[in-house]
């Protein structure tokens, strides 16, 4: 099990350094366009298209890598009250909901990019495919870190959680 961790850290780290590369490049993009809309007078077709693409591959990878860490969105007034069994539980049952949902992602995700592969992006030559690969990827990695974590629960190893110490299974 410990074998595994280590190799999603490194997929973990992998991911939100790809994350915060796409961040800057695509502040980069942006940057760009504006110079040379307001400075040269002149557009540069792809910064927009590449900004967006870019955008996908961070949130998406970014979300995922939350969702490992324990950043997600959560509503814990409840799990303050109740038992630590019981509230182990419910986080298992946050974890499950969070494979189904990137399942979704992947599944719907793969069939967006195959309606669109046979389309080209034209201010930057690719396939309209590579618009939903964020979403697809950012699902993979979703299911794969939430599985994880019930991994790590169902071992009685601690899982992360925001602005917590990690929780020690059951």
């Amino acid at each position: 099990m410990l074998q595994v961790a280590a190799i999603m850290d490194r997929v973990a780290r992998v991911a939100l350094w790809l994350a915060g590369a796409g961040l800057v490049l695509m502040t980069a993009f942006v940057a760009a366009q504006v110079f040379w809309r307001y400075v040269l007078n002149s557009s540069l077709m792809w910064s927009e298209p590449g900004a967006v693409i870019l955008m996908g591959w961070f949130i998406f990878l970014g979300a995922a890598v939350g969702i490992r860490e324990g950043y997600h969105l959560s509503f814990d007034v409840l799990l303050m009250i109740l038992p630590k069994r019981v509230k182990l539980a419910l986080h298992s049952v946050s974890d499950a909901v969070v494979v189904a949902f990137g399942a979704g992602m992947v599944w719907f995700g793969w069939q967006l990019a195959a309606g669109a592969a046979g389309t080209k992006l034209p201010s930057l030559g690719i396939s309209g495919a590579f618009d939903f690969m964020p979403v697809v990827m950012g699902g993979a990695l979703m299911v794969i870190f939430s599985l994880e974590r019930l991994a790590r629960r169902a071992a009685g190893l601690p899982t992360a959680r925001f602005g917590e110490q990690p929780e020690e299974g059951v």
